[in-house]
């Protein structure tokens, strides 16, 4: 006879339900990340054969700031934090006709605030240019070229908001087409800016190219996405709806988050208002590296974060507290599964990376070392973003923005201080070591806000069975180390490999010169495949459960059969 009570087998079978939908959610988001991460590639390729990592690439760099910090703290934390948990907790309680009202009335308020911040920022530009590139005014003309293209791209953030505000729409019913297909659309704009429209307007090619990707992509095509799923926009009356209920709740979650210096939204800033006092490239390696960190933090934290919140959201919704409990575990343990092999195989492969995405044209080898440089100190970090856009979002699902915020908040400081630490400690003039500091001390800062969330989630939900997330981390941790070792030392090998055959083709032809690209597509492929496979091994024999979870879900035949 059976020990386990027919309620004990419910809550098993709901976990078990909630753990493969998250899984399968989580794997359609990685896949259209994939294809958005692809084209980021192309388009970083295009930008580094076309200007190198240079003057042109830091004031193209630099123009983003402005337009990212408003998009940043004020349309993505609204987004995330704070419509999403409302607008779910109307569609999933059967209020949907509200639902649509709120998102309706929050679409005119912000169109409206963010179209004053950015004519403030058209006019202010000079001074805030200024304020977040400092060292530009050491170089003549940098601050001028930086505001030029700073005022193309601000317009552009309007897009986002408006696109980003559609996309919590669909997340929150669990449809991600639009989070998919929108950045690349985005890239696609970029990469036609920089093969068509840098010919005539120099590096603000790229800038108009990125307006246009914003307009298509994030705004264009999230608005035929909503009305294709049942979406619409209530117009009537929208200004006798300004207290309703639901907008007033959105409108104090997002506050904290815009009074707030959350360190996920302010440390690449923070990082390039550093990086502009060590000179010309600096500023561009930083970003250079940043944006190839990123990969693994949308493949896996995007993924799994955008994936899980709508879960969380309507547990939380609905009071389910168990299951919401559950589901934040199983996510922080399946994102550090996913995360942490990814950071140590980064770190190992900094260089060939950068030299097969980077590495041609006007991008030389030195370019490369330095970027790989700051590369390596970035993956140091990797796994814990992607573990904060977990952590992150089982506060935002209990409506709970002000303890992300306020933690944020003060790692940020930490994050100043490191760097004005080791700015004064450390050789400014050795641009290598100067700008790999400033990623280090984002990666530290990372790790300590990852910790400080985690420890409050578990306060908070009161407990989030520590025991067997312990147990997935040690196992999660031996087994990244053993796949480590083996990429390190495949690595090692075939770089010895490649440099005896170029000694051998120069000997008989002096002029030949090494297909870098070639050369590095091979180390990269060959070292992550079976660096892979060693790791998925090691986690099979250790008999993890997390593999077992992606095992059974392709037998299964995937996304469908799950959902």
């Amino acid at each position: 006879m059976s020990s386990t009570t027919p309620s004990q087998s419910a809550g098993v079978t709901t976990a078990s339900y909630h753990s493969r939908r998250l899984t399968s959610n989580t794997l359609i988001m990685m896949v259209g990340l994939l294809g958005s991460r692809i084209a980021g590639f192309i388009r970083e390729r295009v930008i580094a054969h076309q200007f190198g990592q240079q003057y042109y690439t830091d004031i193209y760099n630099g123009s983003f700031t402005i337009p990212d910090l408003i998009f940043f703290l004020i349309a993505g934390g609204a987004i995330s934090s704070a419509f999403i948990p409302v607008f779910s907790e109307y569609i999933h309680t059967d209020r949907e006709r509200e639902a649509w009202r709120i998102f309706s009335v929050v679409l005119f308020v912000m169109t409206v605030f963010i179209g004053v911040l950015i004519v403030l920022g058209e006019i202010f530009a000079p001074t805030l240019v200024l304020l977040t590139n400092p060292g530009f005014a050491h170089i003549p003309h940098k601050v001028e070229d930086t505001v030029r293209l700073t005022r193309i791209l601000l317009p552009a953030q309007l897009c986002f908001f408006l696109g980003g505000l559609m996309m919590g729409t669909l997340t929150a019913r669990n449809i991600f087409s639009g989070q998919i297909l929108g950045p690349i659309l985005y890239n696609v704009g970029i990469i036609f800016g920089g093969l068509f429209l840098t010919k005539r307007y120099g590096v603000a090619g790229l800038c108009w190219g990125a307006v246009g990707g914003a307009f298509f992509g994030n705004f264009v095509l999230q608005w035929i996405f909503v009305r294709a799923t049942g979406g619409y926009l209530v117009t009537k009356n929208l200004l006798r709806y300004l207290r309703h209920p639901g907008v007033i709740q959105v409108f104090k979650l997002m506050l904290p988050v815009i009074l707030g210096l959350a360190l996920p939204q302010v440390s690449t800033i923070i990082g390039k208002m550093f990086a502009s006092d060590l000179g010309n490239g600096a500023q561009s390696a930083l970003m250079n590296a940043n944006k190839l960190m990123h990969v693994p933090i949308a493949l896996f934290g995007q993924a799994a974060g955008i994936a899980i919140f709508p879960v969380m959201a309507a547990q939380a919704a609905r009071k389910e507290m168990a299951a919401l409990r559950a589901s934040v575990n199983f996510g922080l343990r399946a994102i550090l599964f996913m995360s942490v092999p990814a950071s140590i195989l980064l770190y190992v492969l900094a260089l060939p990376i950068i030299q097969f995405l980077l590495q041609t044209g006007k991008y030389s080898y030195e370019d490369a070392l330095i970027a790989a440089a700051v590369l390596r100190c970035f993956a140091i970090g990797t796994f814990a973003w992607c573990a904060i856009s977990v952590a992150a979002r089982g506060f935002y699902a209990m409506q709970d923005t002000k303890t992300p915020v306020i933690i944020g908040t003060l790692v940020t400081f930490v994050l100043v201080g490191l760097n004005l630490v080791f700015f004064k400690l450390f050789d400014r003039h050795d641009q290598t070591h100067a700008v790999a500091n400033i990623a280090l001390t984002i990666s530290i800062t990372a790790i300590l806000d990852m910790l400080a969330l985690v420890y409050m989630l578990r306060i908070k939900l009161r407990g989030i069975n520590g025991d067997r997330l312990m147990q997935s981390v040690l196992r999660t941790v031996l087994a990244s180390g053993v796949a480590g070792i083996v990429c390190w030392v495949l690595r090692n090998a075939l770089q010895g490999f490649f440099v005896q055959r170029q000694r051998y083709a120069f000997s008989i032809n002096p002029g030949y010169r090494p297909h870098v690209t070639f050369e590095a597509f091979v180390i990269v492929t060959v070292c992550l495949t079976l660096s892979t496979v060693v790791y998925l091994g090691m986690a099979l024999w250790l008999r993890m459960e997390e593999v077992n979870v992606l095992r059974r879900l392709f037998r299964r035949k995937g996304i469908a059969s799950t959902n």
